[in-house]
């Protein structure tokens, strides 16, 4: 894989908080080939909330754990900031992820022996680190989990255990944060919540976002949205409505 590119332009830090060029990705060999990524190149702008949608297979997942070095590409590249990861070892890539990346999944990943503010600081605690006190107290408080900080994931409702993820990935002022189907096992309302709170953090606090998500409504969060099918870019919106969002997604099933 080669790792001698010249840096992404136009992806200084300022600008530009990860992305991809060229990536692609195969599972199996011969007749059992899929190219769940083919040639995929896309940058991420610093302080902005993208949504990734595409139909089920599409890549967009692939394309997400990626970026986020939780896979490894075939050829091509990916990049956090002006980091090529294929050019770090296991250790390296670690300490990227627990420093430079927060991530939100859809099954919460909690530690059912922690409590709330246990889980929140985890990945810091892991790495020494105390972390800044006034920016976590902001962070629980603007989550709405203030009152909650020590009960255990087993005495919070799905969408608190949520919350706890979102400031757990938020806690350590991450570079990026990805997330994959967030608000999946959400109700409408809770969802909702959720997503109002990632936007706010790209608004007010300069988060950088990216969401793979399947649902219209919750892309029409985001600031952009870029559509994969059949593992290739197949366009974008920039601030779009969630009808939008439906009738691109009704052409790519076409």
């Amino acid at each position: 894989m080669s790792t001698d590119l010249a840096p992404p332009a136009p992806s200084t830090p300022s600008t530009t908080a990860a992305g991809a060029i060229d990536a692609t990705k195969v599972y199996g060999v011969g007749d059992a080939e899929v190219r769940a990524l083919d040639g995929v190149t896309v940058g991420f702008e610093t302080g902005k909330f993208t949504a990734i949608m595409g139909p089920s297979g599409s890549g967009k997942s692939t394309l997400l754990h990626c970026l986020a070095g939780l896979d490894a590409l075939s050829s091509g590249a990916t990049y956090v900031g002006e980091t090529y990861l294929a050019s770090l070892d296991d250790k390296a890539l670690t300490e990227l992820r627990r420093t430079k990346v927060g991530f939100v999944f859809q099954a919460y990943n909690l530690i059912p022996t922690l409590t709330a503010d246990e889980n929140i600081r985890l990945p810091m605690m892991l790495g020494g680190n105390a972390g800044d006190e006034a920016w976590i107290a902001q962070v629980i408080t603007a989550v709405g989990l203030k009152d909650r900080v020590h009960h255990r994931p087993s005495e919070l409702s799905g969408g608190q255990q949520q919350r706890v993820a979102v400031a757990r990935a938020l806690a350590s002022q991450p570079e990026i944060i990805f997330a994959d189907e967030p608000t999946g096992n959400l109700d409408s309302t809770t969802g909702a919540e959720i997503l109002d709170f990632m936007r706010s953090a790209v608004r007010e606090f300069g988060q950088t976002i990216v969401m793979v998500t399947h649902d219209p409504v919750a892309a029409s969060y985001a600031d952009r949205v870029i559509f994969v099918a059949d593992g290739r870019i197949d366009g974008e919106l920039t601030d779009p409505t969630s009808d939008e969002i439906l009738e691109r997604m009704k052409q790519l099933g076409n």
